[in-house]
Formats: structure tokens, sequence, C-alpha cells
């Protein structure tokens, strides 16, 4: 796995061994921050479920002044240490290790990316419920193609604007009312 655009693009990130992280695939995240692009300059964007990084590093990459990394699992949050370090990041995000749905609203964020595994599918209503409560976020979630009916329109006051599908895996856009 690599950094796809900006001041890393081409590094390699570490993952950890087995199948207990799911990066996004170079490919949605290249046209998830294309999306992004004129959102990303100077904001602080928040990594739930972050496994080792991929996301919010290339946000960084791409031009975030900070980034927030919430992860549960230790050998993610190792492969995450080892990504931040070999890259000299540490002083523009902060990790937190564990879940993320009690503390997903504890952080300010302008854009939250929420992909918790796809096994744990009550994180997506526990997230996206309690960010819908006091939304000052855009809130995109991965997930799979076959879970977009399993998502509602609207959580709190925040409204799904957009859904990008490629295969098996898509993102829904939110944005407060």
């Amino acid at each position: 796995m690599r950094v796809i655009g900006g001041e890393f693009r081409s590094r390699r990130l570490k993952s950890p061994a087995g199948d207990s992280v799911r990066p996004t695939p170079d490919r949605l995240r290249e046209a998830l921050f294309n999306i992004l692009a004129p959102h990303i300059a100077g904001c602080v964007f928040l990594d739930a479920y972050a496994g080792c990084g991929s996301v919010g590093i290339e946000a960084l990459s791409r031009g975030a002044g900070r980034v927030i990394f919430l992860e549960k699992s230790r050998p993610a949050l190792r492969a995450l240490q080892d990504n931040i370090s070999t890259l000299e990041i540490s002083k523009r995000c902060e990790v937190h290790a564990g879940n993320a749905a009690p503390v997903i609203t504890k952080f300010a964020a302008d854009i939250v990316f929420l992909d918790p595994p796809y096994p744990r599918e009550q994180e997506y209503g526990l997230c996206l419920d309690a960010l819908g409560e006091e939304p000052s976020s855009m809130v995109i979630v991965q997930h799979t193609s076959k879970f977009t009916h399993h998502l509602k329109e609207t959580y709190g006051t925040l409204n799904r604007v957009r859904i990008l599908s490629q295969g098996d895996n898509s993102l829904s856009f939110f944005e407060p009312r």
C-alpha cells in the first residue's frame, strides 16, 4: 500500500499481517480525495477505525492541517505508529486507542471518515447517530456496496448527499442540513 498523492506521494505504508485490517483500495482513495480536494487544505480530519492510517495519512499528504486517528486493534496501532514515525508526522496527528463509537463526538473535526470493520455493522449507526446530534462535519462512510440500503438517508441533522461505488466498496457522504 502506498500514498497516492501530495507531499508523501508514492511512499509505502506498513499494514499489519493478516486480514484484521481492510485498507481502502488505492483507486477508491484517489476518487475520495478528488472529491474532497476543495475541502482538505488546512482542515482537521478524523480517521475513525483508522487501521494502518492510509486514509488519514493521505489527508495529511494532500494538505490537511491535522489528523486524529481512532483505532482499537493493537496490530493496526503498531502499523499506524510505524507509519507516523517513518513519515515524521507525529506533530501533525494524534492517535487514540480504543473503540471509536463512544468517543467520536469528543473531537472537533471538519471531515470525519468512518470505516468500521464490516462485520461490526452496528458501529455505523452508533457513530452516525452520535455525529448527527451535533453535526459540524462532513462525514464519509466506507461500506460494502450491498450495505448501502442499510444506511439511513438521515441521521439527526446529517443528510446523505452522495454515494460513490466502486466494485464491492462504496462511500456515502453525509453533510449537515
